[in-house]
């Protein structure tokens, strides 16, 4: 298996992306390759400053790259050799079983939608986060960012794609889908809300818990959370927030440790035909070692095969 890197990714690359896939190496089985994308003598450097081995990884080299506040659809055509453009034209190809990158996240979505592009039937592809709960459970909270405004039908989408990703990556068989509303009753909520649960309320395509409020993101109550990525990007910032706030106040607490973005490193776009990661622009080293073993984790999981059989 072959995992995709983007060294240019991140406000920290390449120093973060080099020693997060040197930590990886470390951690992955030998037969799993490793593939830096982006400049090979800077990444043949750095690695033999940290006293490893060059061969251990694999290259394509390129100096070309889509900064972070480039415009992602003018940048991604305009720069088809930048390392998020390489990466993608690989994946497609199948010369990449999967490509993670913290860099550039619209140019990430470009390259999904327009290269590797969307599985048929898929309305929107949404990216999620993993939320630990007290209780040692995830929550998967859908959509985070991507798509703000969300019809009914995309939200019911949403479920499928959640629950997949629950089942196949995480372990929880039947997984319990939850939409996010203001009030546990169906008629609560806006209109879109409203049609959303009509929708749900009798599926065959996932187990609906039914409504949800926001303090049941950390309750364990439900396996997945379904709303719309306005919503949900708020939600995973205060959780981020609240991580945040922990630290500045020197408590360490278990749980709180386990709302640091860095254990899970990425997440998967859901909907598009191929294993694509997402990282954090601030990622660390930590972060891009464990964004790449969730990118195998992902891969391993043939969550876009499943997908494509769910939507068929």
């Amino acid at each position: 298996m072959r995992l995709g890197l983007d060294t240019f990714g991140g406000d920290f690359a390449p120093d973060s992306t080099i020693l997060g896939a040197i930590d990886a190496r470390k951690e992955l089985l030998k037969d799993i390759s490793i593939v830096l994308i982006g400049d090979e003598n800077v990444s043949r450097e750095k690695i033999r400053s940290q006293g490893e081995n060059p061969n251990d990884f694999e290259f394509i080299h390129t100096t070309e790259r889509i900064e972070m506040g480039e415009h992602p659809a003018k940048a991604f055509k305009s720069k088809p050799e930048s390392s998020i453009g390489l990466g993608f034209r690989y994946l497609k190809t199948g010369e990449l079983d999967s490509f993670a990158s913290a860099g550039n996240s619209g140019a990430m979505m470009v390259g999904s939608m327009f290269t590797i592009q969307a599985i048929p039937g898929v309305i929107r592809p949404s990216v999620t986060s993993a939320i630990p709960c007290p209780d040692g459970s995830m929550n998967i909270l859908l959509d985070v960012g991507i798509n703000a405004d969300c019809k009914p039908d995309v939200l019911y989408q949403f479920g499928i794609l959640g629950s997949i990703y629950a089942k196949e990556v995480f372990s929880i068989e039947n997984p319990k889908v939850g939409l996010l509303s203001m009030g546990e009753e169906e008629e609560k909520g806006t209109i879109q809300i409203q049609a959303a649960h009509q929708l749900m309320k009798d599926s065959r395509d996932f187990n609906f818990f039914g409504n949800v409020e926001g303090r049941d993101l950390f309750s364990g109550e439900v396996d997945v959370i379904v709303t719309d990525g306005f919503t949900g990007n708020v939600m995973l910032k205060e959780a981020e927030a609240f991580y945040s706030m922990i630290k500045k106040r020197g408590i360490n607490d278990e749980f709180f440790n386990r709302l640091n973005y860095e254990i899970y490193g990425g997440t998967p776009v859901l909907g598009v035909n191929g294993n694509v990661i997402i990282g954090h622009g601030i990622s660390s080293a930590r972060a891009i070692k464990n964004m790449i073993v969730h990118s195998l984790d992902v891969s391993k999981a043939q969550l876009v095969g499943k997908i494509k059989n769910a939507f068929q």
